[in-house]
């Protein structure tokens, strides 16, 4: 990417390119990088070179991308053999943020990767972009936002969708407690322990469904063509609860929304893009719901077929039915 920005002289790309016939978003995710890596230490017990994080990220193109309506991949790790290759017939999403994580710890923060050149991923397929924003309401919250709509503008100028991810993390200093859902995500708000800390106030929980809402109100505000949103509560929770948490989160977005998988259980997955989709979303983008249970297995294409394939076959199924047709937003 560059500092000068030409806008596109040819006409505004439309979510058609993402969509499948029913209007609602199928999609996988294949953009992860050291969190994979990291998968693949805990499925093998060492760690895995580029050489094969790039050869999954190849076979779930083969295997799973004919069944996906988009296809979100990263620069580093497959885009340029998915794009000349033709690997996907869905739309072809380059990942366009830099992350900011320790070898063996979760991402802390992103900002946008300067080396990757909008315009040429777009000559070589690619029909939209995404931005991964940890939002924490800190001091840099601001900076953020500042981002997130640089990342909103040049996809427009570069003729491009705009996927903008916003997940809640709590501030450094946030209570230790914080509830997490069984999956992983922050989904609940824990109570402080009881005590204190030798009269010094403890830190305030994190609400994590607000703290969902906050982020998707700021940053879907920028209007990109697609806001990608967390499951509230993690998804371990009753699928009419998750439906009232979801339609608080859809009263909060005024553009085209979709669900992501991290921090959800895989079997819980479908239900939760079931509730989200009644509550307005238009579907999912999604990535280790789909093909986590393969990393690591000694034969990945057909364990792909096998395992992955009918997961988004199911999940295709339920935003046919339920989700909400991006055109209707």
């Amino acid at each position: 990417m560059t500092a000068q920005h030409t806008p596109a002289t040819t006409p505004a790309p439309t979510l058609d390119l993402l969509a499948r016939p029913s209007g609602g978003f199928a999609m996988v995710a294949m953009d992860q990088r050291e969190s994979l890596r990291q998968m693949f230490a805990a499925a093998l017990g060492e760690r895995a070179g580029d050489e094969r994080l790039t050869s999954f990220k190849l076979a779930v193109a083969r295997e799973v991308g004919p069944y996906a309506s988009g296809f979100l991949i990263d620069q580093d790790y497959g885009f340029g053999q998915v794009a000349a290759r033709r690997m996907v017939p869905g739309g072809l999403i380059v990942a366009v943020d830099s992350l900011e994580q320790e070898p063996d710890g979760p991402v802390e923060d992103t900002g946008i990767d300067e080396r990757v050149d909008l315009a040429a991923a777009r000559a070589a397929g690619a029909v939209a972009a995404k931005l991964l924003l940890i939002w924490r309401d800190d001091e840099r919250r601001g900076r953020r936002l500042e981002i997130a709509a640089e990342f909103v503008r040049r996809c427009a100028d570069a003729g491009l969708l705009s996927v903008l991810e916003g997940v809640a993390k709590p501030p450094a200093g946030a209570f230790a407690g914080v509830a997490k859902s069984p999956a992983g995500g922050f989904g609940g708000v824990a109570k402080p322990a009881a005590g204190g800390f030798g009269g010094v106030a403890e830190p305030a929980a994190f609400d994590g469904p607000a703290a969902i809402r906050e982020a998707a109100e700021e940053l879907a505000g920028l209007r990109p063509s697609l806001y990608k949103a967390q499951v509230p509560l993690g998804g371990a929770a009753l699928e009419e609860r998750l439906v009232e948490e979801c339609e608080r989160l859809d009263e909060v977005i005024p553009v085209p929304w979709v669900v992501l998988s991290q921090g959800v259980a895989r079997d819980d997955f479908p239900a939760a893009v079931r509730a989200a989709c009644r509550a307005g979303a238009s579907g999912m983008l999604a990535g280790r719901a789909i093909w986590s249970d393969v990393v690591g297995c000694e034969n990945v294409a057909a364990e792909l077929r096998s395992r992955s394939v009918p997961r988004l076959r199911e999940l295709a199924e339920i935003v046919d039915e339920h989700a909400r047709p991006w055109t209707t937003r």
